[in-house]
């Protein structure tokens, strides 16, 4: 299964920004992923647990966010929103377009539960955002 080893490789990122962040666990991370990312999200739904077992990301939230297909015309510079099967200009019609957004996985969030420094509520979460790190794609 292909979604096991995305699962894997988003752990390792995850592991290392809750390392920065001294976290003592991983409550919730939210992925981006387009509809050409070659990622079905109810299979990587179904690996996370088996991903996250042992490591501070066992038992957190996985949110999926879906992004849209985006391509630009090469010949009107015109950015549209299109479906998998019809990359055309929505603006021109044309055929000569390059995508803009729609094959990503991006790691968008991570919530971590960090120790509290002793003037903060103990078990206090805290939001670590990685600039739009890719984790496939």
């Amino acid at each position: 299964m292909h979604e096991l080893s995305v699962c894997l490789a988003l752990m390792e990122q995850v592991r290392k920004i809750a390392r920065e962040h001294k976290a003592r666990a991983v409550e919730r991370i939210v992925l981006r992923i387009g509809p050409l990312s070659g990622i079905e999200a109810p299979l990587l739904r179904n690996a996370f647990p088996i991903a996250a077992s042992g490591t501070l990301a066992d038992g957190a939230e996985l949110q999926i966010n879906h992004s849209d297909i985006v391509v630009r015309c090469t010949q009107c510079e015109t950015e549209s929103a299109v479906s998998p099967n019809k990359l055309i200009c929505a603006a021109c019609g044309d055929f000569r377009t390059r995508l803009v957004r729609g094959d990503e996985m991006i790691l968008e969030q991570v919530e971590l539960d960090i120790p509290s420094s002793g003037r903060e509520t103990e078990g206090r979460s805290s939001e670590a955002s990685p600039t739009a790190s890719q984790v496939a794609g």
